[in-house]
Formats: structure tokens, C-alpha cells, sequence
């Protein structure tokens, strides 16, 4: 699945990144708020069922001027990050392992597709209670939603390098570590970072699951606190701090990318 959602969403990705077509994301904005502007103005709302643009954006500048939206950006950015870097390096890891044992796989892939299997809200509760409302619990809530996707890109990637340079490679007498270096690691990466795109994104949603069960500060809790008060204006400017996040987490992963994969591009040319 992982797979087939990159090879849908890369093609719209350069769609976007050509100049010709940059102009395409403000019009689409503009028109959106257009829209949003007219349902509210038309339809009457109230502002605790759906606020205007325009009080949205008085509420973030509220919450940036008392320092509330920063601060609790800055919590759900770090509980991001670091989840994120634990479950790429655990997922890299046993992915690895995986690939190169089919025994391993055929013992560990039942459980690890019974964790997938299970709902991550299901499974962050009994994290909070385990190890508390803390940082430490949505941490490990991101690790896991960041686990499988990457895991399973990374055990696809290495066992898409092509076996006649595996035998290139034994024929040079290369021990493993030269092979992983030289051969694996260059092969497998393509594959690995469109895990990595999907998992960066996803560990934005396992940091405010765990922020929803229990925590007190963060842009979930944050969420939590203008639905329990009716701000709804404050729910949306949270939400949007959270699709900034994960666009930004995606747009590094592409740089990464860019960076990493340049020898590919002067290998075409």
C-alpha cells in the first residue's frame, strides 16, 4: 500500500514543483477561502459551529502574541521528531534483518502485522498508562505509527537490489559491511525515502493521539481545550499549526531526498 501511494502521489509532487504550475497552489488557497468565506457568510453559521476565515486568523494571532501556539507547537515538534528518528532507526534496523532472513521474517511478520492491525488509539491509552501522560508516552505513540510503513519500504528496498550485482559484488570478494555500503544502502534508497516521506506525515497523527488521550500541553492538547470551550477558531488554527508540520516534515524528507538520490540524475544525463 505504502508503495502505491507513492508512485500516486510523486507524479502530482513535480506537477507542483514545475514553475509553470506553482501558481496553482495560491489560486487553489484563495479559491478555498473564497469558498469557506461564502458558506459561513451564506449559511449563517455561528462562529462556535464554523468561524470565518477572518476570525480564524485573529485567533492565531492571539495565540502567537501570548505565546500559547508556539509553545505548544514546540511540544508536539519535539514529541514528533524524536519519535520519528526512534522508529526510522528501529524500522531500518529490523527491516534490515528481515530482508536478508526469511526464517525471521516468517516468525516476527504475524506479530508485526497484528500491531499494524490494531487502531493506534487503541494501543495509546494503555501507553499512557504504562508510562505516563509525559513526553515519553507520545514518543513511543509515534515510533509505532512510524514503524511499519518505513519498516516495510525498507525490507522491499533491499530485496529489490538486483542478484547480479549481489554475485558482482561476492565475485570482488566484498565482505557485508562493503556490500551494505556500497551496494544495498545506494540500491535501497529510493524505496526507504518514500517510506520515509509517509512516515514523517504519520508521526504527526501518532503525536496528537497521544496528546488526545492525556497530556497537557501540545497542539492536541491545545485542540482539546478550544472543543471543551466552544473556540472552535482555536481548533482550526491548531489544526492548520498540524498540516504546517507534517508539509514541512514532508518538504525536508524531499530535500533529503534531492540531496541523496543526486547521483541518480547524473547518472541519466
Amino acid at each position: 500500500m505504502e508503495v502505491g501511494l507513492e508512485r500516486s502521489v510523486k507524479p502530482m509532487v513535480r506537477q507542483l514543483a514545475n514553475p509553470r504550475n506553482r501558481w496553482l497552489v495560491p489560486v487553489s488557497i484563495l479559491i478555498a477561502l473564497a469558498a469557506w468565506e461564502g458558506i459561513v457568510k451564506w449559511g449563517g453559521f455561528p462562529a462556535f459551529i464554523l468561524p470565518s476565515p477572518a476570525r480564524v486568523w485573529q485567533r492565531f494571532l492571539i495565540a502567537l502574541g501570548d505565546g500559547s501556539l508556539l509553545r505548544n507547537m514546540g511540544v508536539t515538534l519535539l514529541e514528533v521528531v524524536l519519535g520519528l528518528l526512534a522508529g526510522v532507526l528501529l524500522a531500518t534496523f529490523f527491516g534490515y534483518l528481515l530482508a536478508k532472513s526469511r526464517l525471521l521474517e516468517r516468525l516476527l511478520s504475524p506479530y508485526l502485522v497484528s500491531i499494524q492491525a490494531i487502531p493506534t488509539v487503541a494501543i495509546a491509552p494503555l501507553l499512557v498508562i504504562w508510562f505516563g501522560p509525559g513526553i515519553s508516552s507520545k514518543i513511543l505513540i509515534c515510533m509505532l505509527t512510524v514503524f511499519f510503513p518505513v519498516l516495510v519500504n525498507t525490507v522491499v528496498g533491499v530485496r529489490a537490489v538486483p542478484e547480479n550485482l549481489r554475485d558482482l559484488m561476492r565475485s570482488m570478494h566484498a565482505t557485508p559491511l562493503q556490500t551494505l555500503i556500497y551496494l544495498e544502502i545506494p540500491a535501497a534508497l529510493p524505496i526507504f525515502l518514500g517510506g520515509l516521506r509517509i512516515g514523517a506525515t504519520l508521526s504527526v497523527i501518532g503525536a496528537v493521539v497521544g496528546e488526545f488521550i492525556g497530556a497537557d500541553r501540545g497542539l492536541g492538547f491545545l485542540v482539546n481545550v478550544g472543543r471543551g470551550q466552544y473556540d472552535t477558531a482555536l481548533v482550526f488554527v491548531a489544526v492548520f499549526s498540524l498540516a504546517a508540520m507534517a508539509l514541512g516534515l514532508y518538504g525536508l524528507v524531499l530535500l533529503l531526498e534531492k540531496r541523496l538520490l543526486a547521483w541518480q540524475k547524473r547518472g541519466k544525463s
